[in-house]
């Protein structure tokens, strides 16, 4: 009888001392919140209990590559089934039987056109058989799996232009494009010669028809990042392979809907034979150029019609053709109040006006109308018109509209001139340095839970759920980058000071598919999303999209509310991901959750066996 009466009272000094132990987290938790108001001085204490309460060691949970697994979760779930390996490279919105139902008239049947939801697919895009890891950057930017993209046509096709060749099981890119076949640096650095690339005051890109994004991805060397975009035609894979070298780009192209970016986003804009009609329209396609190119920033222009004369036989046009062409382009140029700053070879550069009081032939010129106030930030699935967004008002004709911004990097962390003069509702420089703070203690605590976050592990990395971009800013590194994504349903509209700050991202709505291929995200950040679209579409419409769009072994970090994440965890096990739940780094008391996941490595076949299984 001692001895039972010896183990209860250990089972009831046990109890006593958890509830105490929890008794003093919460006290010492609530000391906290009172130091941090000048109240109470526990700080210190709790966070040495939180210390011995650490939940973020994650043994179970490996971020290696080589198809890792870890211990699953026991529950009963709805388990995801794979696609027919017909879907390997399904884009939802830009599918090519579908676009072939829409008016061809200003490339319309190449826009986003999504399904409805009766049919959405609610399985598992496969990946090809054979696909393997990418390799690391930078030899992804030379270097891309044959099995990871089998597409050959763009080697025949573009065999002559130096785009990509095949050289037993990868395909090589020698750097070289239409305009510039001696290879992208030497093109670039002929663009250097008249733009500031190299000293920090140009850093933000737009390449309208990039191709395989060569331009973008010998930029980076000179630490411009550039937002690439490419339609899904006949030429096969050109976006695919871009993100499958690990350079930004997306499917998009210019045609009766505003580009997914605010205005003021870019400090250069690029056409290397881009083939989008600029004279047409009534210059609209110029005008959205506009519209996203800051003030005082660069558009270039290479090949047809530039230097038409001495090229029209090359290019079997007519020299009437090219020479109209080329007029109609300065007209539209010149009622933009572009600068022509150079033009050599099959080379033309402008410069836009920093403000309305250098442009004065804009200001009574009955030939330009301009866009209603609401027109520039509210872009989602909004027409594409022929009209200018007006320029900021300014105090004096040297300062240049919306704010001047610092060179690159110093500009990554400044206060953005949008915060700075209030034009963010409830935003300020001081919360935006808060934001800041935040989020670097957020990313430190990230790196504890998942040592190859800044190792080179993870090249493209989306976040879905950006605010100020501040998540993107306190993980910026030359071996990585993100895309920033601003949801249209976000109460604020920060994209236009993430621009500002260096770096890029768009709108979307993730409702809807994403406008890239399957498997060209290694990491995606989620905090807040489902909270965000709480009532607004099926969680797992989100989920599956966000498993078409990683990578196999690619890693997602969601941070959210504790009862969201848990019903996040228990759907992700049915869709072949393996998951743990992390306290956040303030404590086990909080509401506020993370859950880490790695998405196991299976490929397409008649098994559809995941690793190891």
């Amino acid at each position: 009888m001692a001895v039972k009466g010896n183990a209860a009272d250990n089972r009831t000094r046990s109890s006593v001392s958890i509830f105490i132990i929890i008794s003093m987290c919460c006290f010492f938790y609530i000391l906290g919140a009172w130091q941090k108001s000048g109240f109470g001085k526990g700080d210190s204490i709790a966070i040495e209990i939180t210390k011995q309460t650490d939940c973020t060691i994650l043994p179970n949970l490996s971020f290696e590559t080589h198809h890792s697994r870890s211990d699953g979760d026991e529950l009963e779930v709805q388990t995801f089934e794979p696609c027919d390996e017909q879907y390997t490279d399904y884009t939802p919105c830009q599918d090519q039987s579908r676009a072939m139902m829409f008016p061809r008239e200003n490339m319309n049947y190449r826009e986003r056109h999504c399904p409805p939801q009766e049919e959405k697919l609610y399985c598992l895009i496969p990946a090809p058989k054979g696909y393997v890891v990418p390799f690391p950057w930078p030899k992804s930017r030379d270097f891309v799996a044959y099995a990871n993209v089998p597409y050959k046509s763009l080697t025949v096709e573009k065999a002559v232009q130096n785009w990509v060749q095949y050289e037993g099981n990868v395909f090589r890119f020698p750097g070289g494009g239409t305009q510039f076949p001696q290879g992208a640096d030497a093109y670039i650095n002929q663009l250097a010669s008249i733009i500031p690339i190299d000293n920090g005051t140009v850093r933000t890109a737009l390449d309208t028809g990039c191709g395989v994004a060569s331009w973008g991805a010998y930029l980076l060397k000179k630490n411009v990042v550039a937002m690439s975009f490419a339609p899904r035609d006949s030429h096969e894979a050109q976006v695919q392979f871009a993100l499958e070298r690990g350079v930004p780009a997306i499917i998009g192209v210019l045609g009766t809907i505003k580009l997914p970016y605010p205005p003021r986003s870019f400090d250069m804009a690029h056409c290397s034979r881009c083939l989008i009609p600029w004279g047409t329209n009534d210059g609209m396609y110029m005008m959205e150029v506009d519209r996203v190119l800051r003030p005082g920033g660069y558009w270039v222009l290479s090949g047809p019609p530039i230097n038409w004369k001495n090229n029209h036989r090359a290019w079997q046009r007519t020299e009437e053709d090219l020479e109209e062409e080329q007029k109609k382009i300065e007209e539209i140029a010149e009622l933009l109040c572009w600068e022509k700053v150079a033009e050599k070879d099959e080379i033309a550069i402008w410069r836009k006006r920093i403000n309305t009081d250098s442009c004065t032939v804009r200001q009574d010129e009955p030939r330009v109308r301009t866009c209603e106030s609401s027109y520039a930030d509210d872009v989602w699935y909004k027409k594409m018109e022929a009209c200018v967004v007006p320029f900021p008002d300014v105090d004096n004709p040297e300062e240049v509209a919306g704010g001047e911004l610092k060179t690159f990097p110093e500009r990554l962390n400044a206060v953005p001139p949008r915060i700075a003069s209030g034009s963010v509702p409830g935003l300020s420089a001081e919360s935006y340095e808060e934001d800041n703070r935040l989020w670097r203690k957020h990313v430190k605590a990230y790196k504890r839970i998942n040592k190859y976050l800044d190792t080179g592990r993870y090249r493209n990395i989306m976040d879905m759920n950006a605010g100020l971009g501040s998540f993107a800013a306190a993980i910026e590194s030359p071996q990585l980058w993100v895309m920033n994504v601003v949801p249209t349903i976000a109460q604020k509209s920060t994209l236009g000071a993430i621009y500002e700050r260096g770096l890029i991202g768009m709108y979307h709505d993730w409702c809807e598919g994403f406008s890239t291929y399957p498997r060209t995200y290694d990491l995606i950040h989620a905090n807040g999303v489902f909270s965000l679209y709480k009532n607004k579409c099926k969680m797992e419409d989100i989920l599956l999209e966000m498993d078409r769009i990683l990578r196999p072994e690619g890693a997602v970090i969601f941070r959210d509310k504790v009862a969201i994440l848990m019903k996040v965890k228990r759907m992700v096990s049915g869709m072949r991901w393996k998951s743990k739940m992390v306290d956040h780094e303030d404590g086990p008391l909080l509401p506020e959750k993370i859950l880490v996941a790695v998405k196991q490595y299976w490929v397409g076949g008649p098994t559809n066996k995941t690793a190891k299984e």
